[in-house]
């Protein structure tokens, strides 16, 4: 059964990104080798990939192995409000509620998981549409003050895990729904 999780990292005071859509603050954060969810497992059990405008044009200037490329080779889609003008293939711009697109993003897993790779308002969008089953998130010690947020909603969640990665505090959690 398909899963959908937003594996990500977090601010001490709950920011993805600052102002200007920054991940500095993350890439100069000591890691270990004692995850207890080490990015290449995560990732091998993805099939389909969702992302935001924002994160998906972050992504592709900034950890694209050819300049301007798209680091994942498995089918995304690409919420956005914006056109994009043409996208590379396997990424599908589309809009709306993500329960609009729920068959074709568990087509596309094909029996794997959904990564919902960011931002938080998305997360949120799919937590509302009841579609997000975890959250894993990387907690490191700086704070910003401002930012991009790290789920733009109001969730119940419910602690399955944790451990310290380095400088990180890592923690799963099972969604338990929408906080009303």
């Amino acid at each position: 059964m398909t899963r959908y999780r937003y594996y990500t990292a977090t601010t001490l005071d709950g920011f993805l990104a600052d102002e200007h859509d920054s991940l500095d603050w993350l890439l100069s954060q000591p890691t270990g080798e004692d995850s207890i969810l080490p990015y290449e497992t995560f990732l091998a059990d993805i099939g389909a990939i969702v992302a935001g405008r924002t994160t998906y044009q972050w992504v592709r200037e900034h950890e694209g192995t050819v300049e301007g490329a798209w680091v994942f080779t498995q089918p995304t889609f690409l919420f956005t409000h914006r056109g994009l003008g043409e996208v590379p293939d396997g990424i599908t711009a589309v809009s709306g509620d993500p329960a609009d697109h729920r068959a074709a993003l568990e087509a596309a897993a094909d029996g794997k998981d959904v990564w919902i790779v960011g931002g938080g308002d998305l997360a949120a969008q799919f937590a509302r549409a009841g579609m997000l089953d975890e959250v894993f998130v990387s907690i490191a010690p700086v704070t910003l003050g401002a930012g991009k947020p790290l789920l733009g909603g109001r969730v119940d969640l419910e602690l399955l895990e944790h451990g310290i990665n380095g400088a990180l505090l890592e923690a799963r959690y099972k969604v338990v729904g929408e906080r009303a």
